[in-house]
């Protein structure tokens, strides 16, 4: 079992956040976060790109290299794979792994059932070491129907998935069924309006992922604050100093860490 398998444990799921850049994953892994994932929406909206839509390929490589070498395990989210071809999201797989990647986040979009399940078989024999967490949408953006979601998960098994994610799944009872049905761990998004975290590790959950919810705390923070000022407000909630984050940016540079004492004068 890898390090980051370890981590999907009963009665203590894994609570994965997301990062988009390098300063917001070493931030979280600085914070005591032993893995952290990417959100797909951060890497896009970042980018000017659509999310969902195969345009960030190259910009989730981008960021895997940047952060594929840094003190935490990391998880990609890498929507479908970027392409229809089985092989390509292989190659693709290939390559998050030779940069340092861990995990793969694989989306079906509720597309075809059997095009994903050849798409975790080639990530599967393509990259062996990667820990393939196959999500299905049918609760995300289809009509949540358990029978649906039931043969698809169990499709995406058959063909090596180590993880089974169903984002938009809320309901505790349906949540418990699915984590006692497969021998892999339940991946659940957090949800404000679902269940805590408590009540997800005694329905048997492993893994809770944060997804994109970071990312828009964050620019819904920004815009707060920048209104606040327009009005004549002084910004509330915490506020890093200037010489913290510039010392995420440090190459080598590895959690616990002294940093240099920031400079005199006062940046926001």
């Amino acid at each position: 079992m890898s390090a980051f398998a370890d981590l999907h444990r009963a009665g203590a799921p894994l609570l994965l956040p997301c990062a988009w850049d390098h300063a917001s994953a070493s931030a979280l892994a600085e914070h005591g976060f032993r893995a952290v994932g990417t959100t797909s929406l951060g890497v896009a909206a970042a980018a000017g790109l659509p999310d969902g839509a195969s345009a960030t390929r190259d910009e989730t490589l981008r960021l895997a290299l940047t952060l594929g070498s840094g003190p935490f395990l990391l998880s990609v989210d890498a929507e479908g794979g970027f392409s229809d071809d089985p092989d390509e999201v292989g190659r693709f797989a290939r390559e998050l792994a030779a940069v340092g990647a861990v995990g793969i986040n694989l989306e079906d979009g509720a597309g075809p059932a059997d095009r994903h399940a050849a798409k975790i078989a080639a990530v599967r024999s393509a990259a062996p070491g990667l820990f393939v967490n196959a999500r299905t949408d049918t609760y995300w953006s289809g009509d949540g129907d358990p029978a649906e979601t039931m043969r698809r998960l169990e499709a995406y098994r058959e063909a090596g998935a180590d993880g089974l994610f169903v984002p938009g799944l809320t309901d505790p009872a349906r949540i418990g069924h699915l984590a006692a049905h497969f021998d892999v761990p339940l991946n659940v998004l957090y949800s404000p309006g679902g269940p805590a975290l408590a009540h997800l590790a005694d329905l048997g959950v492993r893994r809770v992922s944060v997804g994109s919810l970071l990312y828009r705390r964050a620019l819904g923070a920004a815009l707060a604050a920048a209104a606040g000022l327009r009005s004549g407000r002084v910004p509330g909630g915490p506020t890093p100093p200037y010489g913290e984050v510039a010392a995420l940016g440090r190459p080598g540079r590895a959690p616990g860490v002294s940093r240099p004492a920031p400079r005199a004068r006062t940046r926001w």
